[in-house]
């Protein structure tokens, strides 16, 4: 599992969100440290820009080191206080590391996420010291896994009560295979339909009886929208008492989302469980 991390107000809630999604598998955890690249250029004054001098690259570099060093910390803190096994991977119980010298920008971490099972991610928000939405997009679309988004508040449990947001997409069906791990060890799971945003493809009835081939039990609910797909999904979640949202990434285009809205879009900006991805 990877955790890509930079100082923020959501450290304490991602690493709550990695720790409850990774104990019950004794998996290992990997941190590291989001690094960003310095701009080409900066403002000078009022004669326009000038190229980044070698003092200020100096002075940026030092200052990302600083960075990582307290984040770096900071989640060796938490992994030992929680018991974790620190430097290696081990074969019983979770374990943690962290990884070095990875090179600054989101798709290295992107990258990065191809050797892990999963990434878990803070949610953006607006005005607040948080995660870049460029980091989580960049996992999300360039790893090929999925992504785990903590919720700004820690949450006290994961994957007890599963919603699964089922809307006919290939996304999502995607999203319910990768999290598969998870269903197996769930207490109850609702195959959520919204009638409204349904696109052509089997329904949550043929799902559920899918999950229950698998020893997995479902049931399922339909509701029609009700102030919008994401509102519904999140009102439906909370309702059941979910501590875990399973959901398709992007059924429509990013572009179409920014412009229009979307369901992905609503809960990104709002969503106050943990919500597994997938594109």
């Amino acid at each position: 599992m990877l955790v890509p991390l930079e100082e923020s107000d959501a450290v304490t809630s991602i690493l709550e969100t990695a720790w409850l999604a990774a104990a019950p598998f004794g998996a290992y955890i990997e941190g590291v440290h989001i690094r960003r690249a310095l701009p080409g250029i900066v403002v000078a004054d009022v004669g326009g820009y000038a190229a980044a001098t070698p003092d200020l690259m100096q002075s940026f570099e030092e200052e990302e080191s600083q960075r990582a060093a307290r984040v770096r910390a900071r989640f060796e803190d938490f992994m030992r206080a929680k018991g974790s096994t620190l430097g290696v991977a081990v074969t019983e119980g979770p374990s943690a590391g962290w990884a070095d010298d990875i090179p600054p920008g989101d798709l290295a971490i992107g990258m990065r996420a191809w050797l892990f099972d999963l990434s878990v991610v803070g949610r953006p928000r607006a005005g607040t010291s948080a995660p870049a939405m460029s980091t989580l997009e960049t996992v999300l679309f360039d790893s090929g896994r999925p992504i785990l988004i903590a919720p700004p508040s820690a949450p006290t449990s994961l994957g007890e009560t599963i919603v699964v947001s089922w809307n006919g997409s290939t996304e999502t069906a995607r999203a319910l295979a990768l999290a598969m791990p998870f269903l197996v060890r769930a207490r109850r799971i609702i195959v959520l339909a919204v009638e409204g945003i349904m696109v052509p493809g089997p329904s949550a009835t043929e799902v559920a009886r899918y999950l229950k081939r698998n020893d997995v039990p479902a049931e399922t609910r339909e509701v029609a929208e009700r102030g919008g797909g994401g509102e519904t999904i999140l009102r439906e979640a909370e309702t059941l008492g979910a501590d875990l949202l399973i959901k398709g990434a992007y059924t429509h285009s990013r572009l179409r989302q920014m412009i229009l809205g979307g369901a992905t879009s609503h809960i990104l900006a709002e969503a106050q469980l943990p919500v597994l991805m997938a594109h």
